[in-house]
């Protein structure tokens, strides 16, 4: 049997798998008699085995199985949760997700059968074993002895039994409810048959379940399993022996489905029999109630009708703007009889970027429409129902965008859920106790944006464990706990979602900050002496600058947190950084929901127009030239009490100016953090839904470019990326 086809579902149900064993094995750590936590590692470790026994990828199987043997114990009562157990089980984890990294970059899972972590399952086990006393070995013995012979001479009985009795076959000895005879009996007609059916497995199969899926499989494929024994949930968790029997309806006939059940491999022998005696009455049945219910509802009707044409139909009066009105008492609705539920469908990346990518040509054709509209209105041609026309496509157009991007937010859960596994192996490593907080990871993020964050905050965690907490023996001279605290926060604020890092650290020396850089010359002691404390933190982004005197394999405060920088501020993004000696520090993220459709304001610059992230600015200002004032060579103005320094764009960007010579400036105030600066444009247009697209290697020299949108007339506009002009 081809199973390729089931290769992304395996995939991504088994990465679902692997979250929870992870997650997990962490609660069972702390509490290792918790058995709930135990009984989901079981079944997912059991799960995992199935699935991996029928895509055939032996060695994950293997591995899966003595896992699932090691709980099995447990269960049993016949060993405990310890320490070592649980580190080699988290081993055994890395070594699935191993095996899974390999499957998907090549649909095979590899050499390697991580036989040291087999064998060290093996000896956790046996020594568990071990630890039970001789007269408790030897009365386990004796029983499992006499059990096995009990189980061993039923089984041959039963088997003689079905084999000489039809009286005693399984599928006979289902009980039906009432409403299950009138509601299967009321499936009989055209030709329908409910069969009764018995499937045995091999005694030697392995994979029961897997086996009882691809019978489950057939049966679909010819008709409808109505009714399981034990129930499926029990099938798919490997909760029977070797057989099992469903009452089926179909219309075939019996020979063509039995054929179909045994040609799958590993089905030892299957019994068949018609059970539509037993339903024929049932039918009876509900077809009487049918037909009275039917007479019930007609008298009702009537009624009704009756009740309507009468003068005492219920209608009240109600006082209108000093008159009577008459109004019509609503009539009860009808109780549902199925209520609603909830369904969920998987969907390619892919298709949701095609979904995406129209949805911005659409934008674009929008406001294509728009110009031409407002072109047509300032020519005095304005025509109303054109213009009814263009407000309600803009309606529709910014509710499928809103729509689809709905579709294309995940939690940020999928994300911070790998870190709880990565501060416990850091813990151990760093011998250090961490204790771990994260809130807010139901917070919804585009999935490119979630697919890019995950390295930065994986470094900025590194870091926090390693360099931003104390040792315990610190952390008790200092009159702390000896556990050090971690938090991973993620919440929404307007069209931006802000994730901190923080911890309860000894936080950073400014001073020390403020020696590298002078020692690496990035500033002078002068700089030095009057720098701010942010802006020496400001230090630590800089391209290969560390405060630590020893660099580790984990991380170094300062060492790579430039390329965090850049990556965050690829995502349109930006990070600042605060820390206060002996309390702590907190990296602070803010990232736009989305990256493909933003809402920008236009403006001009000479004879060209440029688009600024609505995202970004804080206020739009009229400066008249005499507020503005220099301090240093560079200009600035007196804001409401506060000093903004000013950029002027049209130097930045090289654009040639118009010549006109204006009696005040237009200044648009944005915002980085806690870093305001006011960027002096020509003239401003509007708000506009601006499509990005990439600029590539058309401009390469400016790092203040962040894309370019397609205006309503066809003109290109470029989207500043406003966190490179600070």
């Amino acid at each position: 049997m081809d199973v390729s086809q089931y290769l992304e579902m395996f995939i991504d149900e088994s990465k679902e798998h692997i979250q929870t064993l992870s997650d997990e094995l962490m609660v069972l750590e702390k509490e290792p008699d918790n058995i709930d936590t135990i009984n989901e590692i079981f079944r997912a470790a059991h799960s995992l085995k199935g699935m991996a026994g029928t895509m055939g990828y032996k060695r994950m199987q293997k591995l899966t199985h003595d896992m699932e043997n090691v709980f099995q114990e447990i269960r049993s009562n016949n060993m405990k949760v310890i320490p070592e157990l649980v580190d080699v089980l988290f081993e055994a984890l890395d070594a699935i997700s191993n095996y899974l990294d390999n499957i998907i970059e090549s649909a095979d899972e590899g050499t390697d059968d991580n036989q040291n972590i087999l064998d060290a399952l093996a000896k956790i086990v046996d020594e568990g074993k071990d630890k039970e006393t001789p007269e408790e070995e030897t009365e386990t013995k004796e029983s499992d002895e006499n059990n096995d012979e009990v189980i061993k001479e039923e089984a041959i009985k039963e088997k003689e039994d079905i084999d000489n009795s039809d009286d005693t076959v399984p599928y006979k000895n289902i009980i039906f409810s009432d409403f299950e005879k009138k509601s299967f009996g009321e499936l009989l007609d055209d030709g329908m048959h409910i069969y009764g059916i018995t499937v045995f497995l091999d005694q030697n199969c392995i994979l029961k379940s897997a086996r009882s899926f691809l019978v489950f499989k057939v049966l679909e494929e010819h008709g409808e399993v109505l009714k399981s024994v034990p129930s499926v949930q029990d099938i798919e968790d490997e909760r029977f022996e070797f057989d099992f029997s469903v009452v089926y309806l179909s219309a075939e006939k019996a020979e063509v489905i039995k054929k179909a059940i045994e040609n799958v491999s590993e089905v030892d022998k299957v019994l068949f029999g018609n059970l539509e005696d037993i339903f024929a009455e049932g039918a009876q049945e509900k077809k009487k109630d049918d037909e009275k219910e039917k007479k019930i509802e007609e008298k009702e009707e009537k009624e009704e009708k009756s009740i309507e044409e009468s003068d005492d139909t219920k209608i009240k009066t109600a006082n209108v703007g000093g008159g009577q009105a008459l109004v019509k008492e609503k009539p009860k609705e009808k109780k549902q009889s199925k209520p609603n539920v909830g369904r969920t469908v998987r969907v390619d990346i892919e298709k949701l970027d095609d979904l995406m990518n129209l949805v911005s040509e659409l934008i674009i054709a929008k406001n294509g429409l728009v110009s031409i509209n407002a072109e047509q209105n300032s020519e005095g041609l304005s025509n109303n129902m054109f213009n009814e026309q263009i407000e309600y496509l803009e309606s529709v157009t910014t509710n499928l965008h809103e729509s689809v991007m709905k579709v294309r937010m995940v939690p940020i859960e999928t994300i911070f859920n790998r870190f709880p596994r990565m501060v416990r192996d850091l813990s151990k490593k760093l011998d250090k106790k961490i204790e771990f907080h994260v809130t807010g990871e139901e917070t919804e993020l585009d999935r490119t944006v979630i697919d890019e964050i995950g390295d930065p905050l994986q470094h900025l965690i590194r870091n926090a464990a390693d360099h931003g907490l104390e040792s315990k023996e610190k952390r008790i001279a200092a009159g702390k706990d000896e556990t050090g605290n971690i938090y991973l926060d993620a919440y929404q604020v307007g069209n931006n979602i802000v994730i901190e890092v923080r911890d309860d650290g000894a936080g950073m020396d400014i001073e020390k900050i403020k020696n590298k850089g002078i020692e690496k010359g990035i500033i002078t002691p002068d700089i030095a002496e009057y720098m701010s404390d942010d802006e020496a933190i400001e230090l630590l982004f800089t391209p290969s600058f560390s405060t630590s005197d020893t660099i580790t394999d984990i991380s170094g405060r300062g060492v790579g947190l430039d390329v965090v920088k850049t990556k965050i501020e690829e995502l349109g993004g930006s990070i600042e950084c605060h820390s206060v000696m002996n309390e702590g520090s907190s990296f602070i993220i803010k990232l736009p929901l989305t990256l493909a459709i933003i809402q920008t304001l236009m403006v001009d610059l000479g004879d060209e127009k440029y688009a600024i992230p609505l995202g970004n600015i804080q206020t739009i200002e009229d400066i008249p030239l005499q507020d503005i004032r220099t301090v240093q060579g560079k200009e600035v103005i007196n804001l409401r009490g506060k000093v903004i320094p000013l950029i002027r764009l049209d130097a930045v960007l090289d654009v040639k100016s118009n010549g006109f010579e204006p009696e005040s400036l237009t200044v648009v105030i944005v915002e980085k953090g806690d870093k305001v600066v006011g960027l002096v444009v020509d003239r401003l247009v509007g708000q506009q839904e601006s499509v990005i697209k990439p600029v590539g290697d058309y401009i390469s020299g400016s790092r203040a470019i962040g894309g370019a949108t397609i205006l309503g007339n066809g003109d290109i506009a470029l989207i500043l990326e406003v966190n490179a002009l600070f």
